[in-house]
């Protein structure tokens, strides 16, 4: 019976999604909403397309199973990344009214920078997207006792047909509604648990002391350093988020969003936290601790109550996971496909740029069966290549150094150097290296390349330099 509901859940939010496509008229209607959303809107949104699967049903889980230092990503990290968006990024790239953040590498660095941003961008965003999936997957196993895998596919295919149906504009006004359901469900949950714990202090008391630590036992400086630099830094420039802030109708409006956003994330992210952090004593013995909210629902709340609380942690993954598809969409289609093809009719690019949801979806999905835990998958998809995107974005936005094979160069480093970093060398600290090791390349063949143009200015002006 669940599972029945469930899916009708679904089904009305794809016919929402259907309704809304009615206003896509062009690119920018399908991509970033037309670029006329409230600032209310986009707050939420944003809000809605960050907490997904790793909050709800990842990051309670990791806190299951080893306590507060199981996940720092959640809701600190993440939530301190929207606020640093609004603070670094917002502003500025709405003022150019970009369609994507590669429009940006585009117009500071040149189209082949252009053209190697998309190709680093996209796999960080379809692993992410794969996360979602799987903890859809996951929800819909529980509730229908059917398996998992089978779930996952067909999870993918319900949300790839929401996604191509409604693009951004259709989401952005869904998101409003699965946002209070999401708040509203996981304050509910929090309210029925703690009423139903005959002593909480009990609990706390035998705690193992290990559990309150926030910052891992036995971990060097390093290695904490870069578990915070994960989630603030590795997600700062993705698309699927800077897609919902170019939305907004101006650039105050576009920063004011994000802020709103980031308290929003934290207060809602404590509630799946809590309930993490003690519910080896509320279900001991879970096996699989990423179903540990969706058990926990099943257990505490009653019959509507608990498919409206598993219809809320669907809402969380529509939300991210649609927004995903289309990011990578937009940048596969927009600054890749649509200018080697030449096309120029807002029609046929929002035709194309629907394909690439379907594409990209079908990526995502066998990312998904893959068997990945659904926090691993999100921790790699915030590492993975996005070291040299984040160098060459903050330079080009906040200093005049401008060098398209500066940034060419750091692209390539920043896609080699966390793999390598943390495969081969096995250094305890990989992203942030990446990080500072980006930062150097780019300031390295700045440089050189600014020494060599000087030399040629001078050889045109003046002819050789007098031995």
């Amino acid at each position: 019976m669940k599972g029945l509901l469930i899916v009708f859940y679904v089904i009305v939010q794809i016919f929402i999604g259907l309704y809304l496509s009615r206003k896509i008229k062009n690119e920018a209607d399908y991509f970033v909403g037309g670029r006329r959303v409230s600032f209310f809107l986009v707050s939420f949104s944003l809000f809605a397309t960050w907490f997904g699967a790793e909050t709800c049903l990842g990051s309670s889980g990791a806190i299951y199973e080893t306590g507060l230092s199981g996940s720092r990503a959640d809701p600190f990290g993440f939530s301190l990344c929207l606020f640093l968006m609004g603070f670094l990024l917002a502003g500025r790239l709405r003022k150019k009214n970009y369609l994507t953040l590669a429009d940006f590498i585009r117009d500071r660095y040149g189209q082949s920078a252009e053209k190697l941003v998309v190709w680093v961008m996209i796999p960080s965003s379809i692993i992410w997207g794969a996360a979602q999936l799987r903890a859809f997957g996951q929800i819909l196993s529980v509730s229908t006792a059917l398996p998992l895998d089978l779930m996952i596919c067909f999870s993918a295919v319900l949300v790839i047909t929401y996604t191509v149906l409604a693009g951004l504009l259709g989401d952005i006004y869904t998101d409003l509604i699965q946002g209070v359901i999401v708040v509203g469900s996981l304050v509910t949950l929090a309210i029925i648990v703690l009423t139903r714990i005959p002593d909480l202090s009990s609990i706390f008391r035998q705690m193992p002391a290990e559990r309150w630590q926030i910052l891992g036992v036995g971990e060097s400086i390093w290695e904490r350093l870069d578990r915070w630099a994960v989630p603030v830094l590795g997600s700062l420039v993705v698309q699927e988020a800077i897609s919902r802030f170019l939305a907004a109708r101006n650039p105050r409006e576009a920063a004011r969003a994000c802020y709103a956003a980031s308290g929003i994330y934290f207060f809602t992210g404590l509630i799946p936290l809590f309930l993490g952090f003690i519910g080896p004593w509320l279900l001991p013995g879970l096996t699989d601790r990423e179903q540990f909210l969706v058990v926990l629902s099943h257990k505490y709340l009653p019959g509507i109550l608990s498919v409206i609380f598993l219809g809320a942690m669907i809402s969380a993954i529509l939300s991210t996971v649609d927004s995903i598809l289309l990011a990578c969409a937009a940048l596969f289609s927009h600054n890749f496909l649509l200018p080697i093809l030449g096309i120029k009719k807002e029609k046929t690019k929002v035709v194309v740029g629907r394909s690439a949801v379907v594409v990209t979806g079908l990526v995502a999905l066998t990312i998904a069966l893959s068997g990945n835990r659904i926090y691993d998958l999100v921790l790699l998809a915030a590492a993975f290549g996005t070291a040299g995107v984040l160098v060459i974005t903050i330079f080009g936005l906040y200093s005049r150094l401008n060098s398209q094979r500066a940034a060419l160069v750091t692209l390539v480093g920043g896609l080699v150097l966390t793999p390598v970093f943390q495969l081969l060398l096995k250094f305890k600290a990989p992203f942030l290296l990446s990080v500072l090791s980006c930062t150097v390349l780019f300031v390295f063949s700045a440089r050189l390349t600014g020494k060599k143009q000087s030399e040629v200015s001078f050889h045109q002006k003046y002819g050789p330099r007098p031995t």
